[in-house]
């Protein structure tokens, strides 16, 4: 299969490994596959048949047609489920992804097993997106590339992991792996900008787990916890002095919670499907 396929039939780059329960990822705002990485996707693959698909307009998928919602990625999303020919799957959202995930719970209730929400918001008053992020989009909109790599990596990250040697040309090499077109970015964030789902949350009514860094700058951990509120049962994990993307920075407990919050989840439910 080169593509996956989203709404009208629209096709998505994505990628494919390992084997077990089905597992859909789901990027953020500016990311691709490429930014999974392989200290997260390794220890994820002994237990899941993993999916990690690009939003519309990235990579080497289809352009994105004009303006859009995160309930219309949300859409996407229970497209590429329907095309990978699975019931449903276990499902993981960071940041923007994270959003759609809540929509996707919300919009096809059938199709997620489980949800894990990272580094993401309900958006709606209370709700704060902080201008660390508004300034990592104006760096990508300016086409300096330096600039918009390193605005990022410092919004991305904590102090504590950028003196890690490497970290900034790990950076670099992921963030370049594959096309992002700077107005998708644009258009990512309106979307996230409009995002509100803190009125709906209390329907959610699978297994959810919610992990934040403590330092992210950009979507404030304060939304995790507001997040932990909305959502029935709702369980949080915070990964202490840990920015944005915190699995980078501690990808084998990010792994470790992952997996076993599926796997607690399939065994509550009783569940022995594998798609």
């Amino acid at each position: 299969m080169d593509f996956v396929t989203g709404t009208g039939g629209r096709r998505l780059d994505f990628v494919r490994r390992g084997q077990g329960a089905p597992l859909l990822l789901i990027q953020g705002m500016a990311a691709t596959h490429a930014m999974w990485g392989e200290e997260f996707l390794g220890p994820l693959e002994e237990h899941f048949d993993i999916v990690a698909y690009d939003h519309r307009g990235v990579g080497r998928g289809d352009r994105a047609d004009g303006e859009f919602t995160v309930a219309d990625l949300a859409d996407d999303a229970a497209a590429v489920i329907a095309s990978l020919g699975w019931a449903n799957a276990h499902v993981l959202g960071i940041s923007l992804g994270g959003m759609v995930a809540q929509e996707l719970v919300l919009r096809h209730p059938s199709v997620v097993r489980s949800l894990v929400l990272g580094c993401t918001w309900a958006g709606g008053e209370g709700g704060v997106i902080a201008e660390t992020s508004h300034r990592m989009v104006e760096a990508i909109a300016s086409r300096d590339l330096g600039r918009g790599l390193r605005v990022s990596f410092d919004a991305n990250f904590s102090q504590r992991y950028a003196e890690v040697p490497g970290a900034r040309e790990l950076y670099r090499e992921r963030a370049l792996a594959v096309r992002m077109p700077v107005p998708v970015v644009q258009l990512q964030f309106q979307a996230a900008l409009a995002h509100n789902a803190a009125d709906r949350l209390h329907e959610v009514a699978v297994p959810t787990l919610i992990m934040h860094g403590t330092a992210d700058a950009g979507i404030p951990v304060s939304n995790g916890h507001r997040l932990a509120e909305l959502i029935p049962a709702a369980r949080l994990e915070l990964f202490d002095g840990a920015g944005h993307l915190f699995w980078w920075e501690d990808p084998a407990r990010a792994a470790a919670l992952v997996a076993a919050h599926a796997t607690q989840g399939d065994l509550r439910d009783g569940s022995d499907q594998d798609g």
